[in-house]
């Protein structure tokens, strides 16, 4: 996406053992979390959580989700993540992602997420996440 995003979170990430295969190469099922994380942070950075979008009956799919590996991350390795979201609709948000070693881009991701009600259902944002920049 070539547009400016509403807003950028920036966090560090540190592969743990267990997320690294037997040569200490970070593996590719463990950038989706990373990325779960970084949306997390950047909400929480906000002044909400999960957890209370959760209890008003709001909860958010994935229903989209790329990864561009580039470079490898490599275990205990002090890596920057950045999640920003690019965009707010009346149902779903979108975020990218990139992952950075000392300034060098090591993998770029994509999120669309839709918002469900207890049933599964789609449903509005609640106000917490209504974000307009």
């Amino acid at each position: 996406m070539s547009r400016p995003p509403l807003m950028t979170h920036r966090m560090p990430i540190r592969p743990r053992y267990c997320e690294c295969d037997p040569m200490g190469v970070a593996h590719h099922s463990a950038y989706p979390i990373w990325f779960e994380i970084g949306r997390t942070e950047l909400l929480r950075a906000c002044g909400h959580s999960y957890a209370d979008v959760e209890r008003d009956g709001a909860f958010l799919a994935v229903t989209r989700l790329e990864v561009s590996y580039r470079r490898p991350a490599r275990y205990d390795e002090s890596l920057d993540l950045e999640t920003s979201l690019v965009d707010v609709g009346h149902v779903k948000i979108e975020h990218t992602y990139r992952l950075l070693r000392d300034g060098e881009l090591l993998a770029t991701g994509a999120t669309t997420l839709a918002c469900l009600d207890r049933e599964g259902r789609p449903r509005a944002l609640p106000p917490a996440l209504q974000f307009h920049g």
